[in-house]
């Protein structure tokens, strides 16, 4: 089971935190986490690129010489793509990108990124993220204190914390999110993770193991049922002999 050092905003260690295997610490794996980050990326494209067609593109209809004895090569139309200004062939249209990812692949790839953070001693437990007023100032300093100044740094704590969230709204290194905004691409882009105490558990409840609904309900309905009265096998009668007569 891994542990990771609480630590204070004076960068002072008040304690351990045991975070849960099945979360923290799983193997990684490298062609799903690479899949739910193209997943993401996809899924945040515009899709609004467009080029006109020779329908789109202005210009007459008409045929602007004969067809033979110009010398010229012949013409259709003005808009046609052979000729300057005309019309783009298989050009970009506007087009929806995303794609649907299971919810269980998507699951296992923030706990494989969740546990190779957590073995390169990247993620770091805060206890109490509290500011008195939505100062940029104090977050740079706390973050300096822990060591991070320089370092691209994503928190992860409750909404709720509206001073944290105003304080970091203007440093660019830093972002912050609560555990259910929580993505794989946020988790690789960063280079260090802070997790409060609340998150750290929320994070432990929404990736964990679950079992399905059908699966709670039948053993639920196992346990509340008695147990069955088997009853004793009847004997069987003896086979008479073929040639003895009935």
């Amino acid at each position: 089971m891994p542990t990771v050092k609480v630590r204070n905003l004076k960068n002072e260690e008040v304690g351990d935190l045991e975070l849960s295997d099945a979360v923290f610490g799983v193997p990684f794996n490298e062609p799903l986490v690479h899949a739910a980050v193209r997943n993401f990326m996809a899924n945040g494209r515009q899709g609004t690129s467009a080029t006109k067609t020779r329908g789109d593109v202005s210009g007459a209809g008409r045929k602007l010489w004969k067809q033979k004895g110009t010398g010229r090569a012949r013409i259709a139309s003005l808009r046609s793509p052979l000729w300057k200004g005309g019309g783009n062939v298989h050009g970009p249209q506007p087009r929806d990108w995303s794609y649907n990812m299971p919810k269980k692949m998507r699951r296992g790839a923030l706990r494989a990124a969740l546990s190779e953070r957590v073995r390169e001693g990247s993620v770091i437990v805060v206890e109490g993220w509290k500011l008195d007023k939505p100062k940029t100032r104090e977050l740079l300093g706390s973050l300096g204190t822990l060591g991070l100044g320089e370092a691209r740094t994503l928190i992860v704590d409750s909404l709720d914390n509206e001073n944290l969230m105003l304080s970091a709204r203007n440093v660019q290194r830093t972002k912050i999110v609560n555990s259910f905004g929580l993505n794989i691409y946020d988790l690789l882009y960063h280079d260090k993770l802070i997790l409060s105490r609340a998150a750290a558990g929320e994070l432990e409840k929404l990736l964990g193991p679950r079992l399905d609904q059908s699966e709670a309900v039948e053993e639920q309905e196992a346990a509340e049922q008695p147990e069955e009265i088997v009853a004793p096998a009847k004997p069987k009668r003896p086979r008479k002999p073929k040639g003895e007569a009935a």
